[in-house]
């Protein structure tokens, strides 16, 4: 592992733990921000935790749960992390468990690692380019790096079941996507289609439990930043559904077009 994963690693882990703390109370401290999105408190302590592993890499942090950064300071960045707290907090409000931590480090606009976590699951993803995707389970109070290495298992796991599997939004479930799950029906015959929260449909896939994920509704670059590093150096494909090229990062708008998860055939 690079300095830079470990890291991103250890970053995902204590802000997974602060996560917990308040999932676990009765007081998230629910408001809404101007584009009428919920934030908890668990948000803002989960960045703070973050952004004080993140800071000692001298690399610049775009964080949904950060200040504003204009393009003309962002424009000249080679490198930068893209953070999300807390992906899917309307899932952490519901107390579904289907939330994540994202972190993933973009160079010259493409992702070179991802690290997800999964605090109530206790499931960890991270990848890198050098090394490609791996899964393994954590235990919050005991963990190591070295243990991380050792236990952790490279993805694409085998599948038993050949069923064509589509992942979708749990919370976004657009008209145009279940127009494409039918598409596929029409291609596969039957289809086992899955409902997820946050960038565990990304892992999904990446995991090999899912054949794709259409997202056919907004989506912003830290919901999908660190997901699509883990698909990718796991052998699957996040394509811009306008470009039909890889998503890239650091865009002036950072509200991602529709794009479609699968593998690279």
């Amino acid at each position: 592992m690079n300095k830079n994963l470990e890291t991103a690693i250890v970053a995902a882990l204590e802000g997974g733990k602060a996560i917990l703390e308040i999932y676990k109370s009765d007081d998230f401290e629910i408001e809404l921000k101007g584009d009428n999105s919920p934030l908890t408190k668990a948000d803002l302590a989960a960045h703070d935790v973050i952004m004080s592993h993140l800071r000692a890499t001298d690399i610049p942090v775009l964080s949904e749960e950060g200040k504003s950064i204009p393009y003309d300071t962002r424009k000249d960045w080679k490198q930068l992390w893209i953070v999300d707290p807390i992906d899917g907090t309307k899932e952490f409000i519901k107390r579904n468990g289907e939330f994540t931590v994202n972190i993933a480090l973009i160079e010259n606009q493409k992702t070179v690692l991802g690290v997800i976590y999964v605090p109530v699951l206790g499931d960890l993803y991270f990848s890198s380019t050098e090394t490609g995707a791996f899964k393994v389970s954590i235990d919050l109070e005991n963990y190591s790096l070295d243990s991380i290495q050792n236990q952790a298992k490279k993805i694409p796991l085998k599948r038993d079941d050949k069923t064509f599997t589509v992942v979708a939004s749990r919370s976004h479930m657009s008209t145009e996507t279940q127009t494409y799950v039918e598409s596929m029906k029409e291609k596969h015959g039957a289809v086992n289609l899955i409902s997820k929260g946050s960038s565990l449909k990304l892992c999904m896939v990446a995991e090999g439990l899912a054949d794709c994920y259409p997202r056919f509704a907004p989506t912003m670059e830290w919901d999908t930043a660190a997901g699509q590093a883990i698909c990718e150096h796991a052998g699957f494909q996040v394509m811009d559904w306008d470009t039909k090229a890889p998503m890239l990062y650091n865009r002036k708008e950072l509200l991602n077009a529709w794009f479609l998860v699968a593998d690279k055939t």
